[in-house]
């Protein structure tokens, strides 16, 4: 049995992740399909016709149940989005030895030697991985690579050499064509009720919900609950066009009708590179970007709004050396047009290192071309791109669906959407979901503003005036 589980204030909308604990000595009793997994060829049938039922035959024995166990009581507790009340904790009485523990998620092979598509937050830290198939066959899994920055896993079953019948699997499909209102399938093994089925609509696309620096989420009503995370979100013909991994959870934990999946297409590049080589190799530029505010297109005197403004550039780094400075508007990268700043990360990680490209921005009122050579991101070019400070905090502007979705009461300062386990924000008790309303007394306003005034920051404690639940509180962050 479950023991009790923390409740999430009621006034508090926050997203989570989908994967479930598993309490100790729990029996799975789960059993998950093994059979063919043919696509459909048709076009999307209307509502009322056998078409979901065909679905769930064929598409649902793809589907795997995945448990994992572990020692580490932090990898066993991960259950929730990093830095956020955690609403699928389990609690008990403290023990100086305490067993393996673990938790449970889905997944969904992707080819027929047996590779296994699921999140990195289900299988994070964990020292054994198990999935179970609808024949009530059992294996052990490889992970063969996760990416954390886009939450995606890659697994591999663990089969003897006479067990080497190719396995059926789920086709993937086009998740750009994806169109608003569109009718979808999720499955998996919301609170290990195995084999699930729902069925609802594309609510939206292209979300960012602060997850990270390739936000892209298809948003969704098919009911997704914690233990859906890793599961296939299928369109009517078949195709995998989504992997299901957050939700927006109210006081109950469970599914207000608002969930979230990672584009198929956003996964296509990374499952190749975690199979070839076991991790992602992304494309490097070196410039911190921001959103163009209606305040910020009159002060740069643009003539629109699109385009990712340049707030810095990293020293030594690619756009360093090809001359791009601090107040460009990037407006076109390698024929791609950036119309949002969220479209600039996405493509630069996209592109091979050592790529030369042409780069167009907006400078003083004018169209510049750049030429830039595209490096290698690494782990410490990662860091200083998405974090861009020394408390290890990763912020952005606040715009109107983030608001909604965190209940926040305005617009002003900036939200804290990651914070670095162990750098001096976290040991200090900054959380993600946290609005910075001042530093060291000052007002901020934007990110901007926050750049500016952290940009200042050397040594020392840093003073910051935090909005949390409906109440201020200052926080002192010591710096080494």
């Amino acid at each position: 049995m479950f023991k009790k589980i923390a409740a999430v204030p009621a006034a508090m909308a926050l997203f989570f992740l989908v994967s479930f604990p598993l309490s100790a000595g729990m029996q799975s009793g789960f059993s998950l399909g093994l059979t063919p997994a043919d696509a459909f060829t048709g076009g999307a049938n209307p509502v009322g016709s056998n078409i979901i039922v065909e679905i769930a035959k064929k598409e649902n024995p793809a589907v795997v149940y995945v448990s994992t166990k572990t020692k580490r009581k932090e990898a066993a507790q991960n259950f929730g989005a990093p830095g956020l009340p955690n609403p699928f904790r389990v609690f008990g009485p403290r023990s100086p030895r305490r067993p393996p523990r673990g938790g449970t998620g889905s997944g969904f092979i992707i080819d027929p030697k047996g590779f296994v598509m699921t999140n990195n937050h289900v299988v994070e830290g964990a020292e054994e991985i198990s999935i179970k198939l609808e024949d009530e066959k059992e294996y052990k899994a490889e992970l063969i690579g996760t990416d954390k920055k886009t939450d995606i896993a890659l697994l591999k079953l663990i089969r003897g050499k006479d067990d080497q019948k190719p396995l059926h699997y789920l086709k993937m499909g086009d998740s750009d064509k994806l169109e608003v209102g569109e009718w979808v399938v999720a499955i998996g093994n919301p609170f290990g009720l195995s084999h699930t089925v729902t069925v609802g609509v594309v609510s939206a696309k292209g979300r960012n919900i602060g997850a990270g620096p390739y936000d892209e989420f298809i948003q969704t009503d098919a009911s997704i609950n914690p233990g859906n995370s890793g599961g296939p979100l299928i369109n009517m013909n078949g195709e995998v066009v989504g992997m299901n991994t957050a939700i927006l959870s109210g006081n109950t934990g469970g599914n207000v009708g608002i969930g979230f999946a990672i584009p198929i297409n956003l996964a296509k590049g990374i499952l190749k590179d975690l199979k070839e080589k076991g991790k992602v190799t992304r494309g490097w530029l070196g410039v911190m970007i921001q959103k163009i505010t209606p305040e910020l297109q009159k002060s740069f005197g643009l003539a629109q709004k699109e385009g990712a403004l340049v707030g810095d550039v990293i020293p030594n780094s690619p756009a360093s050396a090809a001359g791009v400075k601090r107040g460009d508007v990037i407006i076109k990268f390698d024929d791609h047009e950036i119309k949002k700043m969220e479209n600039l990360p996405k493509v630069v990680a996209g592109t091979p290192p050592g790529k030369p490209v042409k780069v167009e921005v907006i400078r003083d009122g004018k169209n510049k071309m750049l030429s830039i050579t595209i490096a290698l991101l690494k782990e410490k070019d990662s860091r200083m791109a998405s974090l861009g400070d020394p408390l290890g905090i990763q912020v952005q502007d606040i715009t109107p669906e983030l608001a909604q979705s965190f209940n926040l009461e305005d617009s002003e300062g900036v939200l804290v959407s990651n914070v670095k386990p162990g750098d001096p924000a976290a040991e200090a008790g900054l959380r993600r979901g946290d609005v910075i309303a001042e530093v060291n007394r000052k007002p901020v306003r934007s990110l901007a503003e926050y750049r500016g005034l952290i940009a200042q920051v050397k040594s020392g404690t840093v003073l910051l005036l935090v909005k949390r639940n409906g109440s201020s509180i200052f926080i002192a962050v010591k710096l080494g």
